[in-house]
């Protein structure tokens, strides 16, 4: 059975390291390979047929692939991508494990509740943080964005899952008490860093989406103010799992030979 992370670059993903760690612990390495292929939007439909039977998608397809799929998960719906593709007899079978991986790495740091949130950034992974906050008893978020012009996919995801939306410039200052979630790729957040935290602008947690590298200056920051940190490598792991999961057709994932992969 073959498997494999799409992307564009791609050179520089670890899901090949998390998934076969996986078949490993598994006992079906000798049955399933994962591979790394550089794929772009334009070559996406090409790749898909090449007889899989599971993709990791990263950017920029996540968006892409959903009018090339037959049959589309909910959430994945609603929050406007698919990062994971099961090819099934009745065709191609979109799921976003984005959104359970978030609130596994933020259970992972405690946190199953929270009274307000904020999101930096409105890429496809902000609309997934969106989800993920809908899942935390949250129906509305501040989201912090360059261009409030390009904001658009992230204005219908939060329409589709029913959250409110207050959209701020990036440099807004950031709300006491707040979860942090942080989309924005690595070095992006450092001028956030580069602020005091202090007790009437410090979050309750932080969820920053970077693994590498890591640690970032945004979780150096929150960790000596004594905020939890959950990291990119922790979302990276849990949304991993239920690919396997989804892929194999075997449960649970064995997330902690996983997560020892990934350390090594």
């Amino acid at each position: 059975m073959r498997a494999a992370v799409l992307g564009k670059p791609i050179a520089h993903s670890l899901s090949p390291v998390l998934h076969r760690a996986a078949y490993q612990a598994l006992g079906i390495a000798g049955e399933w390979t994962y591979e790394k292929v550089e794929c772009g939007e334009r070559e996406l439909p090409e790749v898909l047929g090449r007889g899989w039977a599971g993709l990791s998608l990263t950017m920029p397809l996540k968006r892409a692939v959903l009018p090339l799929l037959d049959h589309v998960e909910p959430l994945a719906a609603e929050v406007g991508g698919a990062n994971t593709v099961v090819f099934a007899e009745d065709g191609r079978h979109g799921y976003n494990t984005d959104v359970p991986g978030m609130i596994a790495a933020l259970a992972g740091i405690g946190v199953v509740k929270a009274d307000g949130a904020t999101i930096l950034g409105a890429g496809a992974t902000a609309c997934a943080a969106l989800a993920a906050l809908r899942e935390l008893g949250l129906t509305e978020a501040m989201v912090l964005v360059r261009d409030q012009a390009r904001a658009g996919d992230l204005l219908a995801a939060a329409r589709r899952l029913g959250m409110a939306v207050d959209l701020r410039p990036l440099t807004t200052e950031l709300r006491n008490g707040d979860l942090l979630i942080s989309t924005l790729p690595a070095g992006a957040a450092d001028f956030i860093s580069e602020r005091p935290m202090v007790s009437r602008s410090l979050p309750m947690a932080l969820l920053d989406v970077v693994y590498a590298p890591w640690p970032t200056r945004l979780a150096l920051a929150a960790e000596r103010a004594g905020v939890p940190v959950a990291s990119g490598g922790d979302l990276l792991l849990h949304q991993a799992a239920r690919q396997v999961e989804l892929m194999t057709g075997r449960s649970p994932a064995p997330v902690a030979e996983m997560r020892a992969a990934l350390a090594g």
